[in-house]
């Protein structure tokens, strides 16, 4: 199996997508401010879902392709799972 690949449009994004899915325990290379940065995987991330880049406090906005797609219901650390179990989402509501 070659690389892991990850999706990272912004330098403001706190996730990154994942293009495959991604065991927990593996050290993924993500793409930054003109250097990777290595990040272990807590969690199963499935082909498609996000993990965070960085540690996210409660309340705390979830930047996806340099975009709010939703705030933060838990801590969650560098590396784990961001999904609809700590992600609240903030798109097509109309209430919030």
């Amino acid at each position: 199996m070659g690389k892991i690949r990850v999706i990272v449009m912004k330098s403001s994004d706190n996730v990154c997508t994942v293009v495959e899915s991604i065991e927990p325990g593996s050290v993924i290379a993500v793409p930054g401010k003109g250097e990777e940065i290595s990040i272990t995987v807590s969690e199963k991330i499935p082909f498609g879902h996000k993990f965070a880049l960085r540690p996210i406090q409660p309340g705390d906005p979830i930047i996806k392709y340099g975009e709010v797609i939703g705030v933060a219901t838990h801590a969650i650390a560098a590396g784990q799972h961001v999904h609809v179990h700590n992600l609240e989402s903030r798109r097509g509501r109309g209430d919030k």
